[in-house]
């Protein structure tokens, strides 16, 4: 071991080793960034996709919901002239059924 070529192999074979790890360091950090930054890019288009779909349904859905808002305001007036026809009906059944008993318990009547 106390050669100068001995202690000048050790030296160039650290220093290649050394070399290497770095050149393999570095290759493999820049192929792990470009799948990275590939996936990143694949994911972003994907994402601006379901973005664009979600975008279409919500126009369809609100289509949908105005059509249901005038389908219900329809509805709505002809429900409550409904109740407003039970309603007059009820007040006549009211009347009518107030002069039968006033006739029944011998009352006298408005009529």
């Amino acid at each position: 071991m106390t050669e100068p070529q001995v202690w000048t192999l050790i030296g160039v074979f650290a220093a290649v080793m050394l070399g290497a790890m770095t050149l393999m360091t570095t290759l493999i950090t820049r192929s792990t960034t470009v799948a990275i930054d590939g996936l990143r890019q694949e994911m972003i288009a994907r994402f601006e996709t379901v973005d664009e779909r979600f975008e279409k349904m919500d126009v369809k859905f609100e289509a949908r919901f105005a059509a249901m808002d005038a389908k219900f305001a329809a509805l709505e007036a002809t429900v409550d002239a409904r109740f407003e026809t039970i309603n007059v009906k009820l007040e006549h059944l009211d009347r009518d059924v107030t002069v039968l008993m006033r006739r029944v318990w011998g009352e006298p009547t408005a009529d």
